[in-house]
């Protein structure tokens, strides 16, 4: 999808060097450190870390400081030196009942058993800007909350609690390995699994706007979020020499599960569905939109109509998420096009031109009738 670029080499040399100049900025402001955008731009890493498919804070943190910001071309370079990684194996499945929880809320249970924690949320926040914020300050200024015992044990989901009462689907389980988007090209139809690594990696904006269009009435597809939990939980992976699973370290984690009305069908009683979303990092809108959608495109293993929305449509939403691609896609087009524009220019001038011979030619003979 991209062009190879040839210029002087001395006007790109300039680039890169005003380029240079633009990212510092004005040098009598402190340079920004990757500390700093790692611990107070860190809704930004999260979603360079999730889109860019790499759980790694401090390299996130510096292809925002590489992109002057743009977050998109932040996960360009991540992806980028993603592929420069070797990869040595693969971890154990997360088990997500195990995270310590710093948010854990849920939309339909108000006394969910191991209880509701808001956490750090803009939620409960008046959206005004807070010009104390401008000022200089210090850690000291902070408002310290109060925090309580840490589980000991595991936090169920809460969705389990609705399988009492039998009025929820169950997940398949089976031991089929799942495809893995980063390693073969994606082709539809799309099983779940792969469907749901398209949509953690896709675009934010562009997921959100799928999700809203199904709130809306384009698939019909209302939900109640059954729980939004974000936390760590660790992740183990087995050792060939060892014979056992040992835990290499934690990530944080944002994991949606919503509830959806299902009214049955000649074999299924009426009942609610699941949708779903995991997300890297703190990333609770991503991950509800993730879960919307997700629900919109399993119509068809659900046996419902199709009505025509962009959310059910699998390969539109699968082959658009991407911005990475999206924007290659997009960007190339800026790029010298000389020779296409060329016969694209004598193709309109031949045409105008046997335009006016054609008038010329009916008005003389219209004058000699």
């Amino acid at each position: 999808m991209y062009v190879a670029v040839k210029g002087g080499e001395r006007a790109i040399d300039n680039a890169h060097a005003w380029l240079a100049e633009e990212r510092r900025g004005d040098t009598s402001v402190a340079e920004l450190s990757l500390a700093q955008i790692r611990e107070q731009l860190s809704l930004a890493v999260n979603r360079v870390m999730a889109e860019g498919s790499l759980y790694d804070p401090d390299l996130a943190a510096l292809a925002i400081k590489q992109a002057r910001g743009d977050l998109i071309e932040a996960i360009f370079l991540i992806r980028a030196y993603r592929t420069t990684l070797p990869r040595f194996g693969a971890s154990e499945p997360v088990e997500t009942s195990r995270m310590a929880c710093d948010r854990r809320i849920s939309a339909t249970f108000k006394d969910a058993p191991g209880g509701q924690v808001l956490g750090p949320t803009f939620d409960y926040t008046h959206r005004l800007l807070d010009f104390k914020l401008a000022a200089e300050s210090d850690a000291g200024d902070l408002p310290e909350a109060q925090t309580a015992e840490p589980r000991s044990e595991d936090t169920p989901h809460i969705l389990t609690f609705l399988d009492g009462e039998n009025i929820i689907e169950q997940e398949p389980q089976d031991d089929t390995e799942p495809g893995d988007l980063t390693r073969e090209p994606m082709s539809f139809p799309a099983g779940r699994a792969v469907r749901l690594q398209s949509l953690t990696r896709g675009d934010e904006g562009f997921i959100l706007g799928m999700a809203y269009s199904t709130q809306r009435g384009y698939a019909r597809n209302h939900a109640f979020v059954g729980e939004l939990r974000i936390g760590t939980v660790p992740v183990e992976m087995e050792i060939p020499e060892l014979g056992f699973a040992i835990e290499i370290g934690e990530v944080e984690l944002t994991e949606c599960e919503t509830v959806n009305q299902f009214k049955g069908s000649k074999t299924v009683p009426p009942q609610f569905t699941r949708g779903y979303g995991l997300v890297f990092g703190q990333s609770e809108r991503k991950s509800i939109a993730m879960a919307l959608v997700d629900r919109a495109l399993r119509w068809k293993e659900l046996g419902e109509d199709n009505l025509g929305a962009a959310a059910q449509d699998e390969e539109f939403v699968l082959s658009h998420a991407d911005n990475i691609q999206a924007t290659g896609f997009l960007e190339h087009i800026k790029l010298p096009h000389y020779v296409d524009f060329q016969s694209e220019l004598e193709l309109v001038r031949k045409l105008r031109r046997e335009a006016t011979e054609l008038a010329e030619t009916l008005a003389a003979q219209e004058a000699a009738e």
